[in-house]
């Protein structure tokens, strides 16, 4: 491996405001010092999330990092060192994790929008054989997020389900996940027109165009319903008796449930298998990816919510 340079590459913010606005070029930011159960990686692509924006308004300041910031929870890269509590992972391992295991409770200062960042173990997983990185990153937050949403649901065989915004990084991976790892008898989701097609593919039953329906007017009932867009109130009107709402988007309307993910390594090496078969798919948008230089753009662009999966940073130098 190169030598780790004492210095690097990084978007930084010193102030909070709109990430378009205050996110900086920095070509000399101290590389990141590693802790006993950390490994330092060499990002090589970075997925964004709205919580990367939602975080430089200072939406979370009471229990966030001091400034300045480098962004990003989601990472795809290579081991460059390791700690001396490190068992899992060895230099030259392929990596990727959503690297903060609380997402609001004092995130990395370093995140993943730059040339290295050190990450703790157990937040991490061998990156899956058959993917690239830029499909590896776009996965942590989103899949991670879906999983632990169905379980917190009480989701399972033979149960029903509607996704609000399922095209959207998390609502992708909630379908395929819904059908292939928890066994769902049926499967609805909710999109604009372009996006019914997505639905088909990743084998949802019931697509509904929500420009033309108004989901909650539909007769049928589900056993659960997953609302990945903020839509709790109206969401709860299409849950059958005894199901269940949860939401990724808060304010949520009781008794739907709040929900946000705790990182987790291990789950991801658990999800490893369907992965690699095929049988659950990182969906990407089709501008992604960004050039790390155009990385304000790219925030631009997923601020729009138009997004279909996600939006990857890469190569990053």
């Amino acid at each position: 491996m190169t030598s780790i340079p004492s210095h690097m590459r990084a978007w930084i913010y010193s102030e909070y405001g709109n990430i378009e606005e205050v996110l900086k070029f920095d070509p000399n930011v101290p590389t990141p010092h590693l802790m006993e159960n950390q490994v330092l990686i060499k990002v090589v692509a970075a997925a964004i999330n709205p919580v990367d924006y939602k975080r430089a308004l200072g939406h979370f300041k009471d229990i966030d990092s001091p400034l300045p910031t480098a962004p990003g929870y989601d990472v795809a890269g290579v081991v460059v060192k390791v700690g001396n509590q490190v068992k899992k992972f060895q230099v030259g391992d392929e990596v990727y994790g959503d690297i903060n295991e609380v997402t609001l409770d004092h995130p990395k200062t370093i995140g993943s929008l730059a040339e290295y960042t050190a990450v703790e173990e157990k937040v991490l997983a061998h990156k899956p054989s058959n993917l690239s990185f830029v499909e590896a990153a776009s996965l942590p937050l989103a899949i991670i997020t879906a999983y632990q949403g169905l379980e917190t649901a009480q989701f399972s065989v033979g149960k029903s389900i509607l996704v609000l915004g399922g095209a959207g990084g998390v609502g992708s991976l909630v379908i395929q996940i819904a059908k292939h790892i928890f066994g769902a008898s049926k499967i609805a989701a909710t999109g604009s027109t372009g996006k019914l097609e997505l639905f088909e593919n990743l084998g949802t039953d019931l697509p509904i165009d929500y420009t033309k329906e108004n989901f909650e007017e539909l007769a049928e009932k589900f056993d659960v319903v997953y609302d990945a867009v903020g839509q709790s109130e109206r969401a709860l009107k299409s849950v059958k008796e005894g199901g269940k709402v949860v939401t990724i988007v808060a304010p949520a309307t009781p008794p739907a449930i709040p929900f946000l993910l705790t990182s987790d390594g291990d789950l991801l090496e658990k999800l490893r298998p369907y992965l690699e078969n095929g049988q659950v798919k990182p969906i990407l948008d089709p501008k992604s990816p960004f050039p790390f230089s155009q990385t304000v753009e790219a925030f631009s662009y997923l601020k729009t919510n138009r997004a279909t999966g996600k939006v990857v940073i890469y190569p990053i130098p």
